[in-house]
């Protein structure tokens, strides 16, 4: 009887213990959850933190400590919190990758921001918000039209957007500045042909003229003096 009892002792201590490791990571990210949902980012890193490090599989305090530390200006923190928990992010997976798009968006590296923009769109196709920022995103690479079609797919996944009006007024601005640059295009080309041809004809009159004097000379000595009497000024820009 005494045997059992002391078989059975280590088991349930190793119980006890995982239970309050669970507890605690649990009330660790409660209290990190709170502070975070209050806008109290410095306090909430520590909480989270310890959620993340007694919990490694618990992918909400992942998201949520990505989060601190893009609010409190630690991108390369945050790149290396969704970079952990991407490969394992399951259902969270187009979420954690969205997170991911906005950290390198901040950081200025917008190769890498559309690249995570547009996993998150591959594994979840109406996920709106990565529409918008993939569309932010290729703004600043120039991607004009590509920015528009994100736009428009935003607009027709959150027709009720708050972002609607002012969404809207980017694209007819895009459109617009499309037409302008266009219609700058086609001038500098007509421009271009113009100058081109009044080369060309600058060229021939000149040509022409020193064709005359040869021929006005045909038959006479062509000396230093008849070489001095030609007098064609011409400026070539």
């Amino acid at each position: 009887m005494n045997s059992t009892k002391a078989i059975a002792c280590p088991f349930f201590l190793i119980f006890l213990f995982s239970g309050l490791a669970a507890l605690e990571s649990q009330t660790s990210f409660v209290r990190g959850e709170e502070l975070f949902m209050q806008n109290r980012p410095q306090e909430a890193l520590s909480y989270l933190q310890a959620a993340v490090s007694e919990d490694p599989a618990h992918i909400q305090a992942f998201l949520y400590l990505g989060i601190v530390h893009l609010q409190l200006n630690r991108i390369d923190d945050a790149i290396a919190v969704y970079t952990q928990i991407l490969p394992r992010g399951g259902l969270e997976t187009a979420r954690i990758a969205f997170n991911l798009g906005n950290a390198y968006f901040l950081r200025g590296d917008t190769i890498l921001a559309r690249r995570y923009f547009t996993r998150a769109i591959e594994v979840n196709p109406a996920f709106a918000p990565a529409y918008l920022n993939r569309a932010n995103t290729l703004i600043r690479t120039g991607d004009l039209q590509e920015a528009i079609r994100d736009y428009e797919t935003y607009l027709s996944l959150m027709p009720a957007s708050p972002q609607r009006e002012q969404v809207t007024r980017l694209i007819t601005f895009i459109r617009e500045e499309a037409a302008a640059e266009e219609q700058r295009r086609f001038m500098a080309e007509e421009a271009a042909r113009a100058e081109a041809e009044r080369r060309r004809l600058l060229l021939q009159e000149v040509s022409d003229s020193i064709h005359s004097v040869v021929d006005g000379t045909r038959g006479l000595s062509v000396g230093i003096d008849g070489v001095q009497d030609f007098d064609a000024e011409f400026e070539l820009e």
